[in-house]
């Protein structure tokens, strides 16, 4: 293959373990991922939640003690949930010990799930299309935040989650404020210039990340910034979001061209009935989350009971974008959603019960992609 390949990473808790040894196992698999080839290795956000990467910017540090030369980052950082300068800060203490491997990557997750915790009700969906299979990728109809099942915990993570009375900026505003924070531009509205120290000049490369044609992608497109999309997250969305980057895009001194990634999830075995048995429990852990009860614990698949056909109904559209199968297969169907989207790179994320099993997805996957293993001097 001829794009780089990198790593998302959730830090995810599997059944009868726990979030401590979660983290171990996220900074191995960094470990690991660095040896293979990977370009990156990228971290979530989630809180209140069975996956330990609550604290991005600290598990970045840990991440990028513990590698020599891997791109470490977010995917991302919920800004509805940060000030502006408290993420500079945050990175720019990682980058004054470990310089240029920082991508500082931006979500709006934290601003869409404040406008439906204020709003009270669910957005409603837009009618459901079909699923289309198109250049051998899956689009199933996207998923909407309206069709969560609860959103009663939801509400209260938010309200945990934001001081009293507090509201978060605007998507656009707050975005501004970080690039004027790190250029050392940043003023006030009252005209009054403040320097984040550290994180004033830091070499960190600012990301912004998207499951739709909306804001996130226009704004990046116009920024001149790289772009991830969010195949794993959104899939019926794909197409239209990196439409919209592109259709957006205007040169910037970094970037005279949009830089998309896009991401995947993927579970990769010797042989393809080994991968779906690994696999097989990923449905209950998406069920989880759309249930409006968060992630759960990730569950044994040798003893996880079946999904009813409600269950099945809501997640079928991860379930069915899941890329499972041997290291060929995989490699095949990332290939396809590559010379669909003309991403630039692939990011994959994997779970799986068995930390010795995701490792093994990763490693397998990088040897038939091509990627070039690390050598230490010794």
């Amino acid at each position: 293959m001829t794009i780089p390949l990198s790593i998302l990473d959730l830090a995810p808790i599997s059944a009868g373990s726990t979030p401590q040894q979660a983290i171990r196992n996220t900074i191995d698999l960094a470990r690991q991922a660095e040896k293979l080839g990977y370009h990156r290795f990228w971290v979530a956000e989630h809180h209140f939640v069975r996956v330990a990467s609550a604290a991005p910017a600290t598990l970045i540090g840990l991440i990028a003690a513990a590698t020599e030369a891997i791109r470490v980052g977010s995917a991302a950082v919920q800004l509805g949930h940060h000030t502006s300068i408290s993420v500079v800060e945050a990175f720019g203490t990682i980058d004054a010990l470990y310089p240029g491997r920082l991508d500082l990557g931006l979500g709006r997750s934290g601003q869409r799930a404040e406008q439906v915790r204020s709003a009270g009700v669910p957005p409603v969906p837009a009618p459901e299309r079909p699923t289309e299979v198109r250049d051998g990728v899956v689009l199933p109809p996207p998923f909407y935040p309206g069709q969560l099942l609860d959103f009663t915990r939801v509400k209260a993570a938010l309200e945990t989650l934001h001081l009293p009375g507090a509201q978060p900026l605007p998507y656009t505003e707050q975005v501004g404020e970080i690039l004027a924070l790190l250029d050392g531009t940043y003023v006030t509205p009252e005209g009054v210039e403040l320097h984040a120290v550290p994180g004033e000049g830091a070499a960190v490369q600012p990301w912004l990340f998207g499951s739709s044609g909306g804001e996130s992608a226009q704004l990046a497109g116009r920024s001149g910034l790289p772009f991830a999309a969010n195949y794993h997250v959104s899939p019926g969305t794909i197409v239209e979001t990196v439409e919209a980057y592109r259709a957006a895009f205007r040169p910037s001194p970094r970037f005279p061209r949009p830089y998309l990634v896009v991401s995947a999830d993927v579970v990769v075995a010797e042989d393809d009935a080994a991968a779906r048995r690994l696999a097989a429990s990923y449905g209950h852990w998406v069920y989880s989350i759309r249930s409006g009860a968060g992630a759960a614990d990730y569950l044994d698949p040798d003893t996880a009971p079946p999904l009813s056909d409600q269950q099945r109904r809501l997640v079928d559209d991860r379930v069915t974008t899941q890329f499972v199968g041997s290291p060929a297969t995989v490699a095949e169907r990332l290939d396809a959603l590559r010379k669909l989207t003309g991403a630039d790179e692939i990011l994959v994320t994997s779970v799986a019960f068995d930390h010795a099993d995701r490792v093994n997805s990763h490693r397998l996957l990088a040897r038939e992609w091509g990627l070039t293993p690390q050598v230490r001097a010794a």
